[in-house]
């Protein structure tokens, strides 16, 4: 079994364990609500409806992200992974609309509360549960570079500290009496829903429409700068994009003009591979090569050079506003 393949069936066990943790501690929140008749812990069980469905959607995502390309997908299937999350921040949105309703009508009708006691240890049962899965997913997801996985434990990690807030406010019910902190402490929990999905949905709507991160781009520059020969002379018109976990790389690289075609290609194509690997990017690199046209004399150290035009006076490393430039004409 390759590599490759015994990474995607372990994106799949995890999405699955995301689902079978996300009923656990629905059933247990749903419980906390029946025991206690609290709005806010109703909300909070909403929101595990979504982590539920939401991590249905992942595992599906991470099963076609698997795929190779093909010849109807020539950059494979990744993007399928930022469409489940902008489908995640969607129901996160959604949930926050119903939650904000229903604590609208506690507010105006009045709860009643009970059995505060039991219903909160339950509660907290379920966020324990809630913390670390979400953690695991994180942090799994940001290791496989998987979308899916990253937006569910975020999630995951902010209902989390939803559960947290909640039990806070609701052990202040149980002290002061004030019932109608339980409508007030769900409708806090819809809106900072609100933000997480619109959040997920804007981050995953950039991706989509292939927006530059300059996270990736400083991530393959700075491998570039570790694995560089000294015959690399510039880099320029440098663009990236992400399809699920692959990351995709153009660029332009200088060499000296007087390289033979087969001695250049050979040197820009081995110096992608590198600079991919140092940075543990997986992806691809396509580089065009552009010989140095005697403008990058003063950072060239080539000995015996015969065309050259201007000492070596310097050794820049590659930056990133050159990097990204459209390069001399």
């Amino acid at each position: 079994m390759s590599a490759e393949h015994a990474e995607q069936r372990t994106r799949i066990r995890i999405a699955l364990l995301s689902i079978v943790a996300g009923l656990c501690v629905l059933g247990l929140k749903y419980l906390s609500y029946v025991l206690t008749g609290s709005v806010a812990l109703k909300s909070d069980a909403i929101e595990s409806i979504v982590n539920v469905v939401a991590a249905v959607f992942a595992l599906g995502a991470i099963t076609f992200a698997g795929k190779p390309a093909d010849k109807e997908h020539p950059y494979g299937h990744g993007k399928i992974e930022h469409f489940s999350a902008a489908f995640e921040g969607g129901l996160i949105s959604l949930a926050a609309v119903f939650i904000l309703l229903e604590a609208a009508k506690g507010l105006i009708y009045g709860v009643e509360l009970k059995d505060l006691g039991r219903g909160l240890a339950v509660n907290l049962l379920a966020g324990a549960i809630n913390g670390l899965l979400g953690w695991f997913l994180l942090t799994q997801g940001r290791r496989m570079r998987s979308r899916a996985l990253e937006a569910d434990g975020h999630h995951i990690l902010s209902d989390f500290w939803t559960t947290v807030g909640i039990a806070s406010g609701l052990l202040a019910v149980k002290l002061t009496g004030l019932q109608w902190l339980d409508p007030l402490l769900a409708m806090i929990v819809g809106l900072l829903l609100a933000r997480t999905g619109f959040r997920l949905v804007k981050e995953s709507s950039q991706a989509l429409l292939d927006m530059e991160d300059p996270e990736v781009l400083g991530k393959v520059l700075a491998a570039m700068n570790r694995t560089r020969t000294w015959d690399i002379l510039a880099v320029h018109e440098m663009r990236t994009f992400r399809s699920g976990r692959y990351t995709h790389v153009d660029v332009h690289m200088v060499v000296p003009e007087y390289y033979p075609v087969r001695q250049a290609h050979d040197l820009c194509e081995h110096f992608g591979m590198r600079a991919l690997k140092e940075g543990n990017i997986e992806g691809e690199m396509h580089t065009h090569v552009d010989p140095c046209g005697r403008l990058y004399c003063d950072r060239c150290p080539a000995e015996g050079c015969t065309i050259r035009e201007a000492p070596k006076t310097a050794d820049a490393a590659f930056t990133l506003e050159e990097a990204t430039s459209a390069g001399p004409n």
